[in-house]
């Protein structure tokens, strides 16, 4: 019974043998490549101390700066306006404003929702601080509100699923 159990481990041992192929992939799951350093990460810090060398130090002319430097104007001033008419939307403004020695003179008008004129003029120096005007012309008039109809989407109903007991 030994010599029997002994051939048929031998010829097993044989036939794996002989099935076996080589395994070419790596055996571990680690990366292919090391990181390893050949060198310490702390290394002694050799130096030597270098004379003291004395000198003076060296004479540099400065240059001249060039620099563009504005003309201030004590009395600065300005002017504009501009409009706006738009009857396919219905917008309508316009505005104006002049700064003449430190006092700004301004005004607009716009027309405002319910159709009546906005007007707003305004002055502001530095004594005075801003001042403003409000001027409302024309009749307001109020429109209802449009109601939209909601309509409610039908509730969607499906046939259960058929269901048996046993």
């Amino acid at each position: 019974m030994r010599k029997l159990f002994s051939q048929v481990l031998l010829v097993a041992s044989l036939v794996a043998v002989s099935i076996a192929s080589p395994v070419y992939g790596p055996l571990s799951y680690g990366p292919a490549l090391s990181y390893g350093y050949a060198a310490k990460a702390i290394q002694p810090l050799h130096t030597v101390a270098a004379a003291p060398v004395l000198h003076a130090p060296a004479v540099v002319a400065a240059a001249p700066i060039l620099k563009h430097v504005e003309a201030y104007d004590p009395n600065p001033h300005y002017s504009f306006s501009y409009g706006v008419s738009d009857p396919h939307t219905g917008d309508s403004k316009h505005a104006e404003e002049t700064l003449s020695n430190g006092v700004v003179h301004g005004s607009y008008s716009l027309t405002e929702p319910d159709g009546t004129i906005r007007k707003v003029t305004y002055t502001a120096d530095k004594i005075h601080g801003f001042n403003a005007v409000v001027e409302k012309s024309g009749h307001a008039i109020h429109t209802a509100p449009v109601l939209k109809k909601v309509v409610a989407a039908a509730p969607l109903v499906h046939a259960a699923l058929p269901y048996y007991h046993h």
